[in-house]
């Protein structure tokens, strides 16, 4: 049998149809006494991987105890939503996610999303200890700037008067991180010791309420304006370990909750497969980049945590043509021959299984799914006639996941269009090719 057609049997082979949401509990059961199930998306634009995301996230909180969702989103905006969530913020989900006014807004002002805030807190009420929802990203440098000064104000004025003027270094290029790491081309200095002053000076504090929400809040904050600043400077001077300083930010922001969550802590991530898919399975090794999946892995063992990737062959995606562009919608071309959502395409003109999952065998490293093939990827700035120049991952598709959901044909997500702020610096600038 050539090697195509032993790839074919193995997906027959392992496959389960995916219909209705009774059908994704072979993949519950897989996961649900794992410490972190990671669930992706080749997209950050298509209704399906949002569906099918919020009901695996569903029963992983009501059957087997799941403590919080952990998504690639900004702290101070999700913590908005752990608020909403835990019935201390507002009485209208829409609003609060208007607070995410970073382009590309869709990724989480969307309908879906809204219906998994709204279920989820309706899921907390009555319960004694909410099950939370956070952001993990290191993009919101002065955001995560004035939450620090409101809320030591609050806590510490003292403590707050000295962060307000140990940042004030930051004042005169206000939420434009572009001309601040432009600056660092003449002074590379910058405001990285005022920075770390702050930092060190919040997390060494004598409190007396260490363990309340807001001194936990506060403390996150500050670590985000440490490490944005780290990002954006590593941005500007052309570094590639840009992508890695977000990363081991994502994965420390992770193990921070499961920490204040309790010991037992079990957690659910919601990001793009190229941070939850193992990087050592992909191209990413060899141009020395890391991610949260293949960090989890490592720190936590392979048997504590769970990857779910996600594909698609062809439909429709919300995305746009530039940094800061319009929100609009795409047509996914076919995916190309050779490909893995190709070889997915094939298995359904030969067995009629149109949407489906693989779950694979973790001591099985030479099975035919294994092999690399291209594995597609989109971000927020698309070109579809471009596609075939830098959209596929060369990926072992078994090493990379625990499990992979296919859906044949997706639809774009209904963005909730909210107006996002111009001002704020683009998320991955200057790589448009970013995910």
């Amino acid at each position: 049998m050539n090697s195509y057609l032993k790839y074919l049997q193995e997906i027959i082979t392992l496959g389960h149809p995916l219909k209705d949401k009774t059908s994704i509990q072979p993949l519950v059961e897989t996961f649900k006494d794992k410490k972190i199930v990671m669930l992706g998306e080749s997209s950050h634009g298509t209704q399906e991987f949002y569906e099918w995301r919020q009901a695996i996230t569903q029963e992983l909180i009501i059957n087997h105890g799941f403590n919080f969702v952990a998504v690639e989103g900004d702290w101070p905006p999700c913590q908005k939503i752990n608020q909403f969530v835990a019935g201390k913020q507002g009485q209208d989900a829409h609003e609060v996610l208007s607070g995410f006014t970073r382009w590309p807004t869709w990724m989480w002002a969307n309908t879906e999303v809204l219906g998994f805030v709204e279920w989820l807190k309706n899921w907390n009420h009555g319960e004694d200890r909410a099950v939370g929802m956070h952001g993990l990203d290191v993009y919101s440098l002065y955001e995560s700037m004035d939450q620090v000064i409101t809320i030591l104000r609050k806590l510490d004025p003292e403590l707050a008067r000295m962060a307000e003027k140990k940042y004030s270094c930051l004042e005169s290029y206000r939420h434009d991180e572009k001309a601040y790491a432009r600056s660092l081309l003449k002074v590379p200095a910058g405001c990285k010791k005022e920075i770390l002053d702050v930092l060190n000076a919040t997390l060494s504090a004598r409190i007396s309420d260490v363990d309340s929400d807001a001194w936990f809040d506060v403390r996150q904050n500050v670590r985000i304006v440490n490490n944005a600043e780290s990002y954006y400077r590593a941005m500007i001077f052309g570094e590639d370990n840009s992508w890695n300083v977000r990363d081991n930010h994502m994965m420390e922001t992770l193990e921070t909750l499961l920490e204040r969550y309790g010991h037992n802590a079990k957690a659910v991530v919601w990001a793009h497969n190229t941070h939850i898919g193992d990087y050592r399975a992909t191209d990413m090794v060899m141009n020395g980049q890391v991610n949260i999946g293949g960090l989890a892995r490592e720190i936590y063992g392979q048997e504590n945590v769970g990857l779910v990737g996600f594909g698609t062959y062809s439909g429709t995606v919300t995305a746009s043509y530039a940094w800061d562009g319009p929100v609009m919608t795409f047509t996914i071309p076919e995916a190309l021959p050779g490909s893995l959502e190709e070889t997915f395409h094939s298995v359904i003109a030969n067995v009629g299984m149109k949407d489906f999952f693989l779950i694979f065998d973790p001591t099985n490293h030479r099975c035919a799914l294994s092999q690399v093939k291209g594995h597609r990827a989109i971000g927020v700035v698309y070109d579809p006639e471009l596609e075939h120049l830098g959209n596929y991952v060369p990926t072992s598709l078994s090493n990379r996941y625990d499990a992979f959901i296919y859906i044949d044909r997706t639809h774009a997500i209904t963005s909730l269009e909210v107006p996002f702020d111009i001002h704020k610096y683009p998320e991955t600038y200057p790589y448009g090719n970013k995910i």
